[in-house]
């Protein structure tokens, strides 16, 4: 029970930083001015920014792959990332350059993103049963997000003066101040504050890592490139049904980076109050439709799993397109809200889809292979992609600074698109097992030649 407890610590701090900066991060880049106050960050930059977690998701395998899991003990490594991960982050806090902020954010990340995977090693390197203690575990992480956003959502301060605002809580009719308001002005979500807090919860994780239980290096050889990037699962391509898949998969991450780097900005333009902590409401329902996905799995199957994931997608930048902060605030709500069905139906679904599609030998690698796919080269297209639409659509109101509907339409439409493109070319037998062992032969088939 000890090392479980230790573990879901971990777990809880480990996403407690990433949401404690991540959200908010557009917000500051889109309103940080220079001393001659014109903006110092454009909006392609802003996009691009968001990018740099993609390309050190596409590095980082290579470094637990073939160097951290083979030479140095995991809760050292993490100790080590973590620590120099808060300075680097703390730096970055500091700077007003863009060329250097986008290099030591990229730098940042390199510390970052390897730390997701070691997290998850170590936790199925210590737990009895893996398959069904894990989510428990895992879960903590979800709720960690939850109140990093909650908290720099709801904390204001301004000289030395701090408290915490919650405007009508979880949609209630109150609004609950602990501590002296002082104005919008002190929301701290427009600030480096949340970059700093981070920081310092960081060097907290570094530190608590030393506390977990020992886990040595592998003996073993040590991984190769293909096994790193997946690329013995590239015969899996030969099967329609797979292909079609990763297209699809590819080409829906596009749509939906524009949500991960363009919806704090938005509700902050909006002045929709509390906006990193209503955020926050998308992984509260996250965690609902995970206890829910075993039922509608075992009646919809997989490609009706992820057209409604698709779907959800498209409602919401429609929602987000239409919604606003007064009268139809109800579809900001709704839009925030669908993150359970959109991330759970589409990426939890794609992994046990892939699972079930793989044969044993190559199962590990078709799921490095899609990551690959998705959380490096889909999401890096589309934070330059969502970049650009932003940048082309701002305005000169000083309030309003974009016209968010034209934005949001343009997301909506690549994503039904893509829904539509899928829905005619995906084809599949139950959940993926009944092909697992498909000749070759017989799956290079084009779909006019398979069985429907």
């Amino acid at each position: 029970m000890l090392v479980r407890t230790r573990l879901s610590v971990m777990m809880f701090l480990q996403y407690f930083v990433w949401g404690a900066w991540w959200v908010t991060l557009g917000t500051y880049l889109s309103t940080a001015k220079g001393a001659d106050g014109e903006r110092i960050f454009s909006d392609a930059f802003v996009g691009g920014a968001y990018g740099t977690a993609s390309i050190a998701a596409m590095i980082a395998p290579f470094f637990v792959g073939m160097i951290a899991d083979r030479f140095f003990s995991t809760e050292r490594l993490l100790f080590v990332l973590h620590v120099v991960g808060a300075v680097v982050l703390y730096y970055l806090a500091t700077l007003k350059s863009p060329e250097l902020f986008y290099g030591v954010l990229i730098a940042y990340f390199l510390t970052y993103m390897p730390t997701l995977a070691l997290t998850n090693s170590i936790s199925f390197h210590h737990l009895e049963d893996p398959a069904r203690q894990f989510p428990g575990i895992r879960v903590l992480g979800t709720i960690g997000w939850i109140v990093a956003g909650i908290f720099v959502g709801s904390l204001f301060i301004a000289g030395n003066q701090w408290g915490l605002y919650f405007d009508r809580p979880l949609g209630l009719p109150f609004t609950l101040k602990l501590g002296e308001m002082l104005g919008s002005e002190a929301k701290i979500e427009p600030t480096t504050i949340p970059m700093l807090l981070a920081a310092a919860a960081q060097l907290v994780l570094g530190v608590f890592c030393l506390a977990l239980p020992h886990t040595p290096p592998s003996k073993s050889a040590g991984q190769s490139a293909s096994d790193v990037l997946g690329l013995d699962a590239l015969g899996l391509l030969k099967q329609w049904p797979f292909f079609v898949f990763v297209v699809g998969s590819f080409l829906i991450c596009i749509p939906l980076q524009f949500y991960y780097t363009w919806t704090n900005p938005f509700l902050n333009e909006l002045n929709v109050a509390n906006a990193a902590a209503k955020q926050t409401y998308g992984q509260m329902s996250e965690i609902f439709f995970m206890l829910l996905m075993p039922l509608f799995f075992a009646r919809l199957g997989v490609k009706w799993m992820l057209l409604v994931g698709m779907l959800a997608w498209t409602l919401r930048y429609v929602l987000f397109a239409f919604g606003d902060a007064g009268s139809s605030m109800w579809m900001l709500y709704v839009g925030i809200l669908l993150h359970g069905i959109c991330y759970d139906f589409f990426f939890v679904t794609g992994q046990i889809y892939v699972d079930n599609k793989a044969p044993t030998h190559v199962r590990a690698a078709a799921q490095g292979f899609i990551a690959f796919v998705t959380l490096g080269l889909g999401l890096f297209v589309g934070s330059i992609v969502s970049g650009r639409v932003v940048n082309h659509y701002a305005t000169p109101d000083a309030t309003i600074g974009h016209d968010w509907q034209s934005i949001w339409l343009v997301p909506a439409a690549m994503a039904g698109a893509v829904m539509i493109l899928f829905a005619l070319l995906f084809y599949e037998r139950g959940d993926g097992r009944a092909s697992r062992d498909i000749d070759m032969e017989s799956a290079t088939r084009f779909p006019e030649e398979a069985p429907r």
